[in-house]
């Protein structure tokens, strides 16, 4: 018998950069577990140094694609991470029974400087996206397990 994986779905503005991150993480470590799916207020692209920062450490986004939020697909899920503020405060009420947690992460999106300072703004939002991912399928198992 196939027990029926846990729905996630990750929000952010734009769905271009940590979204993106997070549903590549996930879908690396725990696709047996999850169910993953990203979108944001609205739709964009991929952030090419999303995808550039996601490739120094073996996970290839570069397939996924931005998606605006659907409500219908919102109110299937089992769980709802929104990873920046305005995410948290636009995303439409959902029924109880739906989880949700919110992850501030700083937007590398806008960061100015040089091409390495931004970079490392970017690898900053990954590592904390990655510490959280780890944190949250750690809880994941830890439910399966009981």
């Amino acid at each position: 018998m196939t027990e029926k994986k846990l729905e996630v779905m990750f929000l952010c503005t734009a769905n271009s950069c940590r979204s993106q991150m997070a549903e590549g993480f996930a879908r690396h470590y725990v696709s047996e577990l999850l169910e993953v799916y990203s979108a944001g207020l609205l739709a964009t692209r991929v952030h090419p140094r999303a995808i550039a920062v996601m490739k120094e450490i073996g996970i290839d986004i570069s397939g996924q694609s931005s998606k605006e939020m659907d409500e219908k697909l919102l109110r299937k899920m089992d769980v709802i991470i929104t990873l920046c503020d305005n995410a948290e405060e636009s995303c439409p009420w959902t029924p109880p029974e739906i989880k949700r947690i919110h992850w501030p992460i700083k937007d590398p999106v806008g960061t100015i400087g040089s091409e390495e300072e931004i970079m490392q703004e970017f690898r900053r939002a990954r590592d904390e996206i990655k510490k959280n991912i780890k944190d949250f399928i750690s809880g994941i198992k830890k439910d399966v397990t009981l």
